[in-house]
């Protein structure tokens, strides 16, 4: 009976929680794997001398082809997995996502486009939030762009100004958190030393 490995005793309990829950994973899709199939009796006690004689150049080199091939496919296999759990740490996403949003009756006029990028090697989700039609607001305010979260605002991931709503903006922004699924965002209307979201809505993801 194969005694599977206890993680705990592998890694030990000094790890940082993000580096801790990668290894986590990848050693329960090995556990997943199991071990390797059992060579047969006549491969495991190796070549007999009537085996050696029989060998020819062609099984030689129909055996260098296979042995080739064999490397070929393991590193495939590992590249694939490689990308596999890059581009689903943080349970997110492995290509560009891009959330459209609308303006809401204090902004009517606006729209606006979310680039959210695949998670960098620091776990921050890189973003550019692109937008026409939001007004100017008033000395010391300003927008933000929240993370909604269960249908709360959760977390801020940048602010910017709008120079009227016949300005084009154009700024990058920042998730430095961990994304579950059915995240969101909004646009907010703040202003300084204010609660955040007092000053309302005024963007929201398209229906």
């Amino acid at each position: 009976m194969t005694h599977t490995p206890d993680f705990d005793e592998l890694v030990g309990a000094d790890l940082p929680a993000a580096e801790r829950e990668r290894l986590s994973r990848i050693h329960h899709l090995l556990v997943a794997a199991g071990p390797p199939p059992e060579l047969s009796p006549e491969i495991e006690s190796g070549p007999t001398l009537a085996m050696s004689l029989a060998r020819g150049p062609k099984k030689r080199v129909f055996q260098r082809r296979v042995a080739l091939l064999a490397a070929a496919i393991a590193v495939i296999a590992l590249a694939f997995l490689g990308g596999y759990l890059a581009g689903n740490r943080g349970g997110g996403l492995a290509s560009a996502h891009v959330l459209h949003l609308q303006g809401t009756r204090l902004a009517p006029q606006a729209v606006a486009d979310l680039r959210i990028e695949p998670v960098d090697s620091s776990g921050n989700w890189p973003m550019r939030f692109s937008a026409t039609g939001l007004p100017k607001l008033a000395p010391r305010s300003y927008y933000e762009v929240f993370l909604v979260r269960h249908g709360r605002l959760f977390a801020p991931c940048g602010r910017f100004v709008s120079r009227g709503t016949d300005a084009g903006i154009s700024v990058p922004l920042n998730a430095p958190y961990r994304l579950e699924k059915g995240d969101s965002w909004v646009v907010t209307r703040q202003r300084a030393n204010a609660p955040e979201g007092s000053g309302g809505i005024v963007m929201r993801p398209t229906v």
